[in-house]
């Protein structure tokens, strides 16, 4: 994961779901760790659970897992939590200029919790201490799901 902001290091939990309630538990649990200013990435194959890890995360900020959709038409939604909370997922971009226009760096850091699906696609200009999610395909349902990011003093309980 290269650097961390002073005072983090790097450290990995990994978990194995046997299917989408186990993801959202895991995402859940991820959530309650999060802090403004915070950016996960996800990243996974078509299908791996990315948008049912998102629900997960979301539901830590009071937001009903049926308001999280995956990328049709929009690809940042904002949400009014405190602090706030963007689902972003790049699924639809090509191209590393459309990044630019979409406006998509005012959405990440400051004061919100930015939570990226496809995240490769924006890996260049993402934070260093950017928190990462694997999803990847074990089984029909199984997903093994690593998490990669700052320590936290609640990690273990992730």
């Amino acid at each position: 994961m290269g650097g961390v902001r002073e005072g983090w290091y790097v450290k990995m939990k990994k978990h194995i779901s046997n299917g989408p309630n186990d993801t959202k538990a895991v995402g859940f649990r991820l959530g309650r760790l999060l802090r403004s200013g915070d950016v996960v990435g996800l990243y996974g194959e078509l299908g791996a659970g990315k948008t049912t890890m998102v629900k997960g995360i979301a539901s830590a900020f009071g937001i009903d897992e049926r308001e999280i959709v995956s990328a049709s038409f929009t690809i940042i939604t904002e949400y009014d939590t405190n602090p706030p909370f963007t689902h972003i997922d790049l699924y639809r971009i090509e191209k590393e200029d459309e990044l630019d226009k979409l406006g998509l760096w005012d959405h990440i850091g400051a004061g919100n919790i930015s939570v990226i699906e496809w995240a490769e696609k924006a890996e260049e200009g993402l934070p260093e201490d950017t928190i990462k999610v694997g999803l990847k395909f074990v089984g029909e349902n199984i997903r093994e799901i690593t998490v990669e990011g700052r320590d936290e003093e609640n990690w273990d309980n992730l």
